[in-house]
């Protein structure tokens, strides 16, 4: 055991240190599990959650070519000509932004909507650093409200067998959707605040055209196939996985098809992150390893022994310590170690392990708003902005980032334990 706590250690010491090298720290730290036996070779396959990772690689492609398509510019365009002013266009791009993340990737909803509020601010001589920055925090906002809108909802869900409906309604109760909302609809106000001043008039500019629609009913049919398979009793592990996979590749087929080119096929294949799928594959071995050795029941029985035999206690723990980790760590390596060791505090206090799970759910992915390198939607915000040739300042992000965590995060906070503190 250890020898699986120094090789785990230094794996997430050498993943801070080294951010570009994640994924391949991660394969290497599982590498040497393998070696050593400290994971047996027949358990190996067994570690890795290949439901996530197909879910993951699969709404990617699709994402990618709705992106392509032209379809999130033409629903900006859109709503421009309805808003009166800069003030208001900031505040329902940024609503419009959480509301495509609740089922898109937060970085892909950063790619579709920064160059409309780049385009919006170049129309209008104004800099567009705080129109980019709500956007990104926005979109990361709303990461919790679904299963596909995070990765971290999508690790969630299928460690805690929780199905698109459950993110809705469970056992009788809201589910994370409505917490997540009331988050964002506090943080529509905060930014009718910290906007109050732009007054600015907005011209409508010339409407994006949009030949394929194909893309778009393809991630739609994506969501509605994984509400029915909420139904399904027993179905195969796998199932979300392949549900989004396949469409995936029946879109792939179809742009092939019709742009008549090999590039055309491996378009949306490149836009997959494989980083982050190799990223995940190591560290659901490392995990499967350190799990194996004793190590998450070790640290399952040290945070038992912190709450003090009180729930609430540990509940309160987990939420803001995962909302300081993950405001300067990766909160997708942060939930796929803490899942396991969060249902061992459960076993071990004998309490549910749902409003742990849901309270690591809260921090880990609300608290990435935190700092500007708290979430990849941030960091990806922040360099389109540099690669415009705009300056973030740590005090334009903090003044933004800061109200809309605990605008998130306490209503949330709270609202979990009202409804699940007492399974």
């Amino acid at each position: 055991m250890i020898f699986a706590i120094i090789l785990f250690a230094l794996t997430y010491l050498l993943m801070i240190a080294l951010p570009r090298f994640r994924p391949y720290i991660a394969l290497a730290s599982a590498l040497v599990f393998i070696i050593t036996g400290m994971l047996p070779l027949n358990m190996v396959l067994g570690s890795i959650d290949f439901n996530v990772l197909l879910m993951i690689a699969g709404t990617m492609g699709t994402v990618a070519l709705v992106i392509e398509s032209g379809m999130p510019a033409l629903l900006s365009d859109l709503i421009l000509e309805k808003v009166p002013n800069v003030k208001w266009a900031i505040v329902i791009l940024s609503l419009f932004a959480g509301v495509i993340s609740a089922f898109v990737d937060n970085v892909a909803t950063v790619l579709m909507i920064a160059p409309v509020a780049l385009a919006t601010a170049n129309r209008l001589d104004i800099s567009p650093v705080k129109m980019i920055i709500a956007i990104a925090v926005s979109s990361n906002l709303q990461g919790a409200a679904t299963l596909v809108g995070d990765t971290t909802a999508i690790l969630l869900g299928s460690y805690a067998n929780l199905s698109f409906n459950d993110f809705f309604v469970y056992l009788g109760r809201p589910g994370m959707f409505f917490f997540t909302e009331i988050g964002a609809l506090i943080s529509a106000f905060i930014l009718l605040w910290l906007f109050r001043r732009e007054h600015g008039s907005i011209e409508a500019g010339k409407r994006t055209v949009v030949e394929n629609k194909v893309p778009t009913v393809l991630l739609c049919l994506t969501v509605l196939l994984l509400i029915g398979a909420s139904f399904i009793p027993k179905k195969p592990a796998v199932t979300n996985g392949l549900i989004c996979t396949v469409l995936m590749v029946i879109g792939v087929i179809h742009h092939g098809l019709k742009k008549r080119s090999l590039s055309a096929i491996l378009f949306p294949l490149k836009e997959i992150d494989y980083e982050t799928i190799l990223l995940l594959a190591g560290l659901f071995v490392v995990i499967g390893g350190i799990t194996h050795q004793g190590v998450i029941d070790a640290l399952a029985s040290l945070f038992a022994k912190i709450g003090g035999g009180s729930s609430f206690l540990i509940y309160s723990v987990i939420v803001w310590a995962s909302v300081l980790i993950s405001a300067f760590i990766d909160n997708i390596p942060y939930v796929a170690t803490m899942l396991p060791v969060t249902q061992g505090i459960a076993a071990a206090m004998g309490i549910s392990p749902i409003p742990l799970y849901f309270g690591l759910l809260v921090g880990a992915t609300l608290g990435g708003n935190l700092t500007p390198i708290g979430a990849s939607a941030n960091i990806t915000g922040i360099g389109i902005l540099r690669k415009a040739g705009y300056e973030v300042k740590n005090k334009d992000f903090l003044g933004i980032g800061i109200p809309f965590t605990l605008a998130a995060v306490i209503p949330a906070y709270l609202l979990v334990w009202l409804f699940f503190g007492h399974l």
